[in-house]
């Protein structure tokens, strides 16, 4: 009668241990192919549908020789700068604006969004609409005339003229759009400084947390007949709301929820506007560069003015702050607009 050895006893058990191991490897090695095809998948569709559903401005910026050189080098170099123009209508005035043609648009909110090399803040820059202006080949005027008179290259022109620095994309948000991303997130917490009544529908915003839906959003974004102020809170409760907004949207319940980004993608892409170049893969770079930012991390302010005046025409005007204008053009070029900010006590 024969004997296994010891040896021979344990192969079979060590071999199937093996085989066992092996088989919930390739298991969960399945698992993660399959996930990443479904990301593939899910990235792909996600930017077929922003660069379907988006409209694209065909001449967003002036020619060549009438702009500032992008850096190259140096601490500004990887920094971008974006123009986001908020429209309260569209149509045909806005198509033409958006073509480069004059029209009767006025632009009625303008932001700069500076994001800096280190990718760690993004600063939000509103520029009052009745700032008075250079405007080249037209003279001094308020800078939301930029728009009719020239459309989307014409306001950049005036804007890098100001701050000598180039801005990289443009968009332009219908205000139809803030409704539709509130409501899509499920409404959007603000927290109201001043309480007052919408003249844009029966809205009351009492002073203190609100969370909004999509209509009272608009309302809230919209409203300055209210204010004593007027413009001015405007573009503060616009700052407010979208700040909330980001904070909202750059949580990781959102951004890891598949259904959720599809559908804000879906549902805001028809009311956004966007340079040739700013497509859903410049998009997506400028997104995971941006993986870190959270909504503590946006910081909105106002381009400084001198007060309100009136023109030689008898128009009522922002008075233009040359000095902050200056050193914003440096903080700018020196990619030290957080630092700039914080000095100033602008955020």
């Amino acid at each position: 009668m024969s004997h296994m050895s010891e040896d021979e006893g344990h192969a079979v058990p060590v071999r199937r241990r093996r085989a066992r191991q092996r088989n919930i490897f390739l298991v969960f090695l399945g698992i993660f192919v399959v996930a990443a095809i479904v990301s593939v998948a899910f990235l792909g569709n996600l930017a077929v549908s922003f660069d379907n559903k988006t409209q694209t401005i065909p001449s967003a910026f002036p020619n060549e020789t009438l702009r500032p050189t992008k850096a190259t080098e140096g601490p500004a170099a990887g920094a971008v700068n974006i123009l986001l123009l908020g429209s309260d209508s569209r149509g045909a005035a806005v198509d033409l604006a958006e073509e480069g043609a004059a029209s009767d648009q006025r632009s009625d909110t303008m932001m700069w969004a500076h994001i800096p090399s280190d990718r760690k803040h993004i600063y939000l820059m509103s520029i009052m609409r009745d700032t008075w202006v250079d405007i080249p080949g037209y003279g001094q005027a308020k800078i939301n005339a930029a728009m009719a008179f020239g459309g989307v290259p014409l306001v950049v022109e005036t804007l890098e003229g100001m701050f000598k620095s180039r801005i990289d994309h443009v968009a332009i948000v219908d205000f139809e759009g803030f409704k539709t991303i509130t409501d899509a997130l499920g409404g959007v917490t603000v927290d109201v400084p001043v309480s007052f009544s919408s003249s844009h529908g029966d809205y009351t915003f009492t002073t203190g947390p609100q969370k909004l839906n999509g209509d009272q959003a608009l309302a809230f974004v919209r409203e300055r007949y209210a204010f004593i102020d007027g413009d001015y809170q405007r573009v503060r409760n616009q700052q407010i709301f979208l700040k909330s907004l980001l904070a909202a949207v750059l949580t990781p319940s959102t951004l890891t929820n598949p259904l959720k980004v599809t559908e804000l993608v879906d549902q805001v892409a028809p009311y956004i506007s966007v340079d040739v170049g700013l497509d859903a893969k410049a998009v997506g770079a400028l997104a995971l560069s941006l993986k870190s930012v959270r909504g503590s991390d946006v910081v909105s302010f106002t381009l400084p003015t001198l007060g309100t005046g009136t023109s030689a025409d008898g128009q009522s005007i922002v008075l233009l702050d040359q000095a902050a204008v200056s050193a914003i053009a440096q903080a700018l070029s020196d990619d030290t607009l957080g630092d700039h900010i914080a000095q100033a006590g602008l955020g």
